[in-house]
């Protein structure tokens, strides 16, 4: 039993699992349970935990301080994490009943909802002071830059949820979610690309990654220009090596020239060279040392330039489109804002963050 999540109402506290648990493909090892009825699947902790990445068998105001009978408990046993909230009430309608229900978290991936009390329908629980929820949600944080500030702001997007027929929630019922094959698992190329297990999959070599992008890396995914890379490239392309199409190879060289990852992103080309012996000893040598150094020192007058004016006041209009520009690669998406929010506290906030995070609802 959780002595303290048994005696407060509006509290969340985080408890390690003894496995790794997957969940949308991400491997967790630490979740945080919450007495209103579900378990927060973030990894940075908010107030709004009520908004997304969770996993409710039943969401509402619970407040199990109301009675020494209401307890919110779990068990660990290295193949299952069982949470159950046993006897617990609704916060200001305490005399309607009592509700028992649990969630089971399978090393397979497989979750199950179980209820065995249910006094009152879930459609007639108010939502108007605690979201009232029951399924399966995840989102993705990004980085996003404020025209307005040099720093970044994260947002949380919502990119899958499930939601459950709550007129099926009654006595004695129960739900089970399988996992589903996820493009993360592939641990290679050709898996990703080929495997019939999973669709839409894309391989990114520069992270070594399978994805569709539409999970918790979605950062990384977008700094890395992973869906750019994967144009036009193959497994055999990332295995063999694709030559440089600037050389010719009509001309004689004394340099070998390979680029082992083929085109990854925008830009000049990461070139491995291995040099030969010089067959020349004369003034040519000398002269293309120095045509090097004044390319190299107009190369960076220019780059501080373009720094200069890209970090300008905010007020000039092209520094702004610059600003813009770097935000478009954001994919074609729209979200709506969720209204109210319940906000949690957390047990143990020493050494946690805390922040508030705009949540934005199904796409």
């Amino acid at each position: 039993m959780h002595g303290i999540l048994s005696n407060t109402h509006r509290q969340a506290a985080k408890v390690a699992l003894s496995f790794d648990f997957p969940f949308y493909g991400h491997y967790l090892r630490q979740i945080t349970i919450a007495t209103g009825g579900f378990i927060f699947m973030g990894e940075v902790t908010h107030r709004m935990l009520t908004a997304t990445q969770y996993i409710a068998p039943l969401m509402a105001n619970f407040d199990p301080s109301f009675s020494k009978e209401s307890i919110v408990q779990y068990l660990d046993n290295g193949e299952v994490f069982v949470v159950q909230w046993e006897r617990v009430r609704l916060h200001g309608r305490e005399a309607e009943g009592a509700y028992t229900f649990q969630a089971a978290l399978h090393l397979t991936g497989t979750i199950t909802f179980s209820y065995r009390d249910i006094p009152l329908p879930v459609e007639v629980i108010s939502s108007a002071e605690h979201q009232v929820k029951a399924g399966l949600s995840d989102a993705f944080m990004v980085n996003l830059q404020s025209p307005q500030s040099s720093d970044a702001q994260r947002r949380l997007y919502e990119y899958h949820r499930v939601d459950i027929d709550t007129t099926k929630i009654t006595n004695n019922s129960a739900f089970e979610f399988t996992a589903l094959p996820t493009c993360l698992q592939h641990d290679s190329c050709e898996l990703c690309l080929s495997s019939n297990l999973t669709s839409g999959c894309t391989w990114c070599n520069i992270l070594q990654r399978c994805s569709d992008g539409m999970d918790r890396h979605r950062q990384e995914w977008l700094d890395y220009a992973c869906s750019e890379e994967a144009k036009d490239v193959t497994c055999e392309d990332y295995s063999m090596g694709r030559p440089d199409s600037s050389i010719d190879p009509s001309v004689p060289s004394d340099s070998e020239v390979t680029t082992p990852l083929g085109p990854l992103l925008e830009g000049p080309a990461t070139e491995n060279v291995k040099t030969g012996p010089p067959r020349q000893h004369d003034g040519s040598a000398h002269t293309g040392v120095i045509a090097g150094v004044v390319a190299a020192l107009v190369l960076l007058l220019a780059l501080t330039l373009l720094a200069l004016y890209v970090n300008s006041p905010p007020s000039a209009a092209s520094p702004l489109y610059f600003l813009q520009r770097r935000n478009s690669y954001w994919p074609s998406m729209k979200f709506r804002k969720q209204g109210f929010h319940s906000s949690y506290a957390e047990v143990e906030v020493e050494g946690h963050e805390k922040e508030g995070i705009m949540e934005a609802g199904q796409c």
